[in-house]
């Protein structure tokens, strides 16, 4: 049994969903505190795993769209059953550690919208607010689909596009009236994005790697750029999925990439690297732009604007993978009182097992003392979760190229077989390469014990991937 198809959503809005999904104005300092290397991560992030993302799902989501379930259905398709759930839940439960990174980000907009900033490295106050948003906002996702999709849409478009765009527009001005560029002074401490010459430091393009732990960043340049396929589920409420799904898929990635280099390059000319913090790098930079033209009464206002931007995001996710697993319960694979929904056809049960999965979660911020280390620790335990799907997805992209060569495609992945092989296949190394390197602690923190963050973030892998073996079906896997 299949959950009813209903007819609600447009290109435009599914184009917006996807990019709330995907980019958000969080991932900005991640990028900046790279300084001009950014340049080379943005690109690898790009070119190995957008584009190649971006093709692969949109072929597999248009010559399924109209079937539904997302990634679960493409590789069940491709191999079984098993490793269809074991995909979905891999989204799902990478997206449900997320949620206290991205809703951490907010809880630091909102210390600065309020004036004070010195609580967004307050570990109660953060803990506190990921909990308390996170369940509005699962509130608001299961009154239907018609005002999720609005709100996540509105969302990305009034409080990330404009944002950014208001960043980039103002960081111009900056420079036009004289002031210096913070990234052509960097740090001489990090030897990965500076070099010294006669005691002065100057930008490297390309990062000085010399050990793994130099490119741990890659694993998280990777979760900036995840998430394209995410919103698939939604393919079969457009009117002619198989043919606008492809067009909401490219013009999506077009958009997340100017973003993502923009964004970050206008950071990292208002602030140098040892000053910008991963949780509120971006006010921070909103804030000597504004202060220095006399205009600091607009941050309030962006502010506003970006936590309505970061609860767009967070309901574009709650609504996405949890209707993909959605399927998988339908389907037999989990106990019958998970396919259950509401009157507004909405997962219920799902939900509130997500949510509560969020709240302890979100309790790290409560023992961890460094809020930036905790913030990225959870991040680099989402890489890896988040990258085992993507080896099934590239993988069971070219397994149906042979299993079903006769499978309708709106889009192909040029080049016939050998091109899928090839981007399928460059996506796939570029996702297992960023799966090693995410288990070696990054240069770039003060993580602590080398020993403790590689045994948390392997253990917390092994854990959420061997558990949905575990769980009780409704009736025997194929």
């Amino acid at each position: 049994m299949e959950p009813t198809k209903t007819v609600n959503m447009t290109t435009t809005r599914l184009v917006f969903m996807t990019g709330a999904a995907v980019f958000s104005l969080r991932g900005l300092s991640f990028m900046a505190i790279e300084e001009l290397t950014m340049v080379f991560y943005v690109l690898f992030g790009t070119i190995l795993f957008l584009i190649p993302a971006s093709m692969v799902s949109a072929e597999l989501g248009g010559a399924f769209a109209s079937t539904g379930g997302g990634v679960y259905t493409w590789v069940k398709e491709a191999f079984n059953k098993k490793l269809g759930f074991l995909a979905i839940w891999l989204q799902w439960i990478q997206n449900v550690v997320y949620y206290p990174i991205l809703l951490g980000f907010a809880a630091a907009i909102i210390a600065y919208m309020i004036g004070k900033p010195e609580l967004s490295n307050n570990g109660t106050y953060v803990g506190i607010f990921c909990i308390v948003v996170y369940w509005i906002s699962t509130i608001i996702t299961l009154k239907g689909t018609q005002l999720m999709s609005k709100i996540a849409s509105y969302g990305f478009l009034l409080g990330t596009i404009i944002p950014g765009a208001v960043l980039i527009i103002f960081t111009i001005i900056y420079i036009l009236q004289g002031n210096p560029l913070a990234f052509l002074h960097p740090s001489a401490v990090d030897t990965t994005a500076a070099y010294i010459v006669e005691g002065i430091s100057y930008p490297r393009w390309f990062p000085h790697i010399t050990s793994l732990d130099n490119v741990t960043f890659l694993a998280v340049v990777i979760l900036l750029f995840a998430g394209i396929e995410v919103q698939a589920v939604h393919a079969s409420e457009l009117k002619n999925p198989s043919k606008q799904f492809p067009k909401v898929l490219f013009f999506a990635a077009l958009l997340i990439f100017f973003l993502e280099i923009l964004g970050a390059l206008a950071i990292s000319v208002v602030l140098p690297e040892t000053k910008i913090s991963l949780q509120s790098g971006l006010m921070q930079a909103f804030e000597n732009i504004f202060v220095s033209m006399g205009i600091k009464w607009l941050l309030p206002v962006i502010c506003v604007l970006m936590a309505f931007g970061v609860l767009g995001s967070v309901i574009s996710w709650i609504a996405g993978p949890s209707r993909g697993l959605l399927w998988t319960a339908k389907d037999g694979l989990l106990p019958p009182a998970l396919a259950k929904v509401n009157k507004a056809g909405i997962q219920q049960n799902i939900l509130i097992i997500q949510g509560l999965i969020v709240t302890l979660l979100s309790s790290i911020y409560f023992i961890i003392s460094n809020v930036g280390v905790a913030f990225f620790l959870l991040g680099a335990l989402t890489v890896g979760l988040y990258l085992i799907m993507y080896m099934l997805m590239y993988a069971a992209g070219i397994r149906l190229r042979y299993k079903q060569p006769d499978l309708q495609r709106s889009f192909k992945v040029p080049g016939g077989n050998t091109g899928m092989w090839v981007i399928a296949g460059i996506g796939f190394m570029a996702v297992f390469f960023a799966f090693i390197v995410s288990f070696f602690p990054p240069s770039q923190l003060p993580i602590g014990s080398p020993l403790e963050y590689v045994g948390l973030v392997l253990g917390g892998t092994v854990l959420f991937t061997v558990l949905p073996f575990f769980i009780p079906s409704s009736k025997k896997k194929n």
